[in-house]
C-alpha cells in the first residue's frame, strides 16, 4: 500500500472512527498519574493489540501535552495504521521483529529521550493473543523507561475473526480504561528475573481479558 493510498483510506476511516468514539462512555482510572500535574516522566504504554482502537483518542482526548509515537509493523496494515495514527496527533515507528528492527528499537530509544511517550501491543503483530513479547522488557531496560499497563475493557463491542480477536466497541458503550502503576525494569538481571517479570507484565494485562 502506497503511503498516498494510506492517507486516504486513512482519512476516511477516521471520520468513522470518531463517529462510533463521539458516542462512547469513558472511565479512565488513572493509577500512574501521569494525568496529574506537572507531567511525569516519559512511560512506555503497554496494551493489548485487539484494544487498539481506543486508545490513540485516549492519548488525543485525555492527555495534555505529552507527544506520542507508536510502534507499527513495517507490513501494508502498519503502513495504513501509521495514517491514522497521524490524524490522532501521534507519529509511527516502523518496525517489527522480522523487519526494520534494529531501526526500530533506536527510534524507540530517541523517542524516549526527548520526552515522547512510545505505545506498545506486546502481542503484535501476529500474536500469539495475550502473550507478551520479551521485547518489552528489553526495551524498556534501554531506554530506562517505566512500563505502563493499559487495560481497556468494553461494555458491549464487534470482534473481528482476526488472529487477535480485535475489539471494535459498539456506540454507545462504555470504556473503562485503567492507566495503572508504572513497572521499572531497569534492574532486571539474569533469565529467571527476567522472565519473572515479563510474566509479572502479562498476568497484570490479562487482568479483565479472561474468556475474551
Amino acid at each position: 500500500m502506497t503511503p498516498r493510498k494510506a492517507a486516504f483510506i486513512a482519512g476516511v476511516g477516521q471520520w468513522l472512527i470518531r463517529a462510533i468514539l463521539c458516542t462512547l462512555r469513558f472511565r479512565i482510572v488513572d493509577r500512574a498519574g501521569i494525568l496529574a500535574q506537572p507531567p511525569i516522566p516519559p512511560v512506555l504504554w503497554v496494551f493489548w493489540h485487539n484494544r487498539l482502537f481506543v486508545v490513540p483518542y485516549v492519548f488525543e482526548r485525555f492527555v495534555r501535552g505529552r507527544p506520542g509515537a507508536a510502534l507499527t509493523s513495517a507490513s501494508k496494515d502498519g503502513e495504513l495504521l501509521a495514517a491514522i495514527l497521524a490524524r490522532f496527533g501521534g507519529r509511527a515507528i516502523r518496525g517489527s521483529s522480522s523487519r526494520r528492527g534494529a531501526i526500530a528499537w533506536r527510534e524507540m530509544q530517541r523517542a524516549v529521550d526527548e520526552g515522547t511517550d512510545v505505545f506498545v501491543t506486546p502481542d503484535g503483530p501476529r500474536g500469539p493473543r495475550y502473550r507478551v513479547n520479551p521485547g518489552i522488557v528489553l526495551l524498556a531496560q534501554k531506554t530506562r523507561a517505566p512500563v505502563m499497563p493499559v487495560r481497556v475493557t468494553y461494555s458491549r463491542c464487534l470482534r473481528l475473526k482476526s488472529w487477535d480477536r480485535f475489539m471494535i466497541p459498539l456506540p454507545f458503550a462504555r470504556v473503562d480504561v485503567v492507566l495503572d502503576t508504572p513497572l521499572d525494569f531497569a534492574a532486571v538481571e539474569g533469565n529467571a528475573d527476567f522472565e519473572r517479570e515479563r510474566a509479572r507484565l502479562e498476568l497484570i494485562l490479562q487482568e479483565g481479558a479472561d474468556g475474551d
